[in-house]
């Protein structure tokens, strides 16, 4: 291997274990702790062959190309519509992900999230807490069990929540690109059948600039007012000015959220709704997840610039 120090660009905030980890083993340069980014990158961005990043932050466009040697990608997460994977290949840029790490984890979430709005474990929490159970009983839930549940994009963390829903005796639907088939669900060829047939309408897709706003009044006048949003996937997917409304109106049932289209900002008008449970993107949040994840990015890196070999490349 080259003794030459190798310089490692980090997008945004990691692990504290991680980046003693990087820093111990490379040369890195935090790009989010500089007020004048632009004047960085002019200083650092010849010398940067490795990019480290997560997956709801991504790589900017315009950072990409101020790093003319940069060699590969390596993302915390799964998400890569933050990337421009287009220009990663033309300049033969490798974009690793932590592949195959976290699809338990973000799958037993949106059970979670199917359970707790179904049967309102947030309201009842707060029923039971305040003393009221003294003076009158708790509301009705509903059942989850013998529903039916549709899933947009049928990939790894789909296809896991489907095998979990199959669990509690629901029929799964779902939704993908065409040759995407899975002869033990149903298919659908749009959005809107699907989520006509849908209990629990779930969102397991990439977002990115293909499908901003794909999930808007139109797929809730489908969903109907007992169906409930699910999304797991990305905030940028779903018209939040339109769920909002929905929710409001009872043109649905419920929505269980762990993304939004602005994070960290959540819109307000879901702290006051009873018929919405939201979690701070926490789908991969354990501590045996986020671990794993980390050995992962180390591992890529290191084996890239031992072996120069990716060991979870993105595509």
């Amino acid at each position: 291997m080259n003794n030459d120090p190798i310089n490692v660009l980090v997008i945004a905030p990691l692990m504290d274990e991680l980046t003693q980890r990087l820093t111990q083993r490379f040369n890195c340069c935090f790009l989010y702790t500089q007020k004048n980014t632009d004047a960085y990158l002019c200083t650092v961005g010849a010398s940067v062959k490795a990019v480290v990043t997560r997956g709801d932050i991504g790589l900017d466009a315009s950072i990409m190309a101020g790093l003319p040697n940069l060699e590969i990608i390596v993302v915390f997460g799964v998400g890569t519509d933050g990337i421009d994977l287009v220009q990663a290949r033309r300049r033969n840029i490798i974009v690793t992900v932590t592949s195959d790490i976290l699809t338990g984890d973000v799958a037993d979430l949106a059970m979670g999230l199917v359970l707790a709005t179904s049967r309102q474990m947030v309201l009842q929490d707060r029923f039971a807490r305040s003393g009221q159970w003294l003076l009158s009983a708790p509301t009705l839930g509903h059942k989850v069990s013998g529903k039916r549940m549709g899933i947009l994009g049928l990939g790894k963390i789909g296809s896991a929540i489907a095998r979990r829903a199959r669990a509690f005796d629901m029929q799964v639907g779902y939704c993908d690109r065409p040759g995407i088939v899975h002869a033990d669900y149903q298919r659908f060829e749009n959005i809107y059948a699907l989520a006509e047939f849908s209990d629990f309408l779930v969102l397991s897709l990439p977002g990115g600039g293909a499908n901003p706003g794909t999930i808007d009044k139109r797929v809730f006048a489908s969903l109907g007012a007992d169906g409930t949003l699910i999304n797991i996937a990305r905030g940028s997917l779903v018209n939040e000015a339109d769920l909002i409304d929905a929710l409001r109106t009872g043109a649905l049932r419920g929505a269980g959220l762990d993304v939004y289209e602005h994070e960290p900002h959540i819109p307000e008008a879901f702290f006051t709704m009873d018929n919405v449970v939201i979690t701070p993107h926490i789908a991969s949040g354990t501590k045996e997840t986020r671990q794993a994840m980390a050995d992962n990015v180390f591992d890529n890196l290191d084996s890239y610039f031992v072996r120069n070999v990716a060991l979870t490349p993105a595509n």
